[in-house]
């Protein structure tokens, strides 16, 4: 009789992983919250069921309320931003569902095909129609399992409940500060957007992608994206600073090095600036490859390469010291100063280098272009949507 083989390690990973996936996540709202939703699911439903009945003299045997006005309840007070909750959707997913079970019944005389069409044809035809409500398919279904129901129930007791039920709705909902009906689509303003920022375009493309309903509006997606992204820049950028990405131990020079010996230090670290500083430490200017370059172009009879070479060996009337022609009065950062503060500067004011100096204004550190891209890279990896096929 042959073994079974154990199960290997991956396979219990996924098995465990795919069995978790039927144990629900909390419904995050607060005790206040479910208190609302429950006193207005009740006040809808009394309400509906109060008027119904005095305005059908509640005959025997007679329908005064259907069930399915329970789930619309739900998905109105609890959900009231949902587009499955909105008041066309509870309106028309409801009324065109009872013609379609109408016509289901009507036509098809086996009442468990009947049944099964009636469910399939109301959600073929709310989709399209932008009225997708769960409560609807319910009531094609309760039409056909009760064969004896004709046109008359369309307007008593299904939109006779379902308009007191919005009405309701709207009020309650407002007065107790939640939007209702709720904005559904986000207002295209693409201008502003800058280009680490997501437009509705980009929305559009990755719904398209995504290809599955969403009980959540496109404006209040929209809006969780916007404020998931300054959570996470908060959390990651926010507390970030100039210490923490600095370059150190800083290159410098003080003012009467001679140009030969600045060019040869930044040609053997690979740097293209060089913050020039007092005996004490303190910043009094920088030279970059741009300066040495700006006097070097002077000579308009040689070639660049000896031009360079006449500038750092000295000639009589050109400069020797990187006093001569260093950048004076250069832009520096506190140590202390949050790292974003510093993209205005790399990206409108210019500069490629910044000094960073202490409390005494003393250089510590250089931050670079380089240095800021690099930041921001480890700040923020690339996401992998969980559950998304790329």
């Amino acid at each position: 009789m042959p073994i079974p083989s154990p199960e290997s390690e991956p396979t219990r990973a996924v098995r465990g992983a795919w069995l978790r996936n039927f144990w629900p996540a909390p419904v995050g709202i607060s005790g206040r919250e479910r208190l609302r939703v429950a006193l207005g699911a009740a006040m809808g439903v009394l309400l509906a069921a109060l008027l119904a009945r005095w305005w059908n003299h509640a005959p025997p045997g007679g329908h005064w309320m259907v069930a399915s006005l329970g789930a619309s309840a739900v998905l109105v007070f609890a959900m009231p931003s949902s587009p499955l909750a909105q008041p066309w959707p509870v309106l028309g997913g409801n009324t065109l569902s009872v013609l379609v079970g109408l016509a289901c019944a009507a036509l098809v005389p086996e009442p468990a095909v009947a049944a099964a069409l009636a469910v399939s044809a109301a959600v073929l035809v709310m989709v399209p129609l932008r009225c997708l409500h769960p409560p609807g398919a319910a009531m094609a279904l309760f039409v056909v399992l009760n064969p004896g129901e004709d046109a008359h129930l369309l307007l008593f007791p299904v939109l006779f409940n379902v308009l007191v039920l919005l009405l309701v709705g709207i009020a309650y909902n407002n007065a107790t500060g939640r939007s209702y009906p709720h904005p559904q689509r986000p207002q295209r303003d693409d201008r502003a957007a800058g280009a680490g920022q997501f437009t509705t375009a980009d929305l559009d493309a990755a719904l398209a992608h995504y290809n599955q309903v969403l009980d959540i509006s496109r404006a209040d997606l929209a809006g969780l994206l916007h404020m998931a992204g300054r959570a996470a820049f908060q959390r990651t950028l926010g507390e970030l600073r100039c210490a923490d990405i600095m370059s150190r131990p800083p290159m410098a020079v003080e003012p009467g090095v001679a140009l030969k010996d600045a060019w040869a230090m930044m040609r053997s670290e690979q740097i293209k600036a060089l913050p020039v500083v007092d005996a004490q430490g303190r910043v009094l200017g920088i030279v970059t490859v741009a300066d040495f370059m700006r006097l070097a172009s002077l000579d308009t009879h040689e070639g660049l390469g000896q031009r360079l070479r006449t500038l750092i060996r000295g000639r009589l009337g050109q400069p020797s010291r990187v006093e001569e022609i260093m950048s004076p009065q250069a832009q520096v950062a506190d140590a202390r100063l949050h790292v974003m503060d510093l993209v205005p500067l790399f990206s409108r004011g210019g500069h490629h280098h910044i000094p960073i100096v202490d409390t005494q204004s003393r250089l510590v550190g250089v931050i670079t272009q380089s240095d800021l891209v690099r930041a921001l890279a480890t700040a923020l990896p690339m996401p992998e949507a969980d559950g998304i096929a790329p």
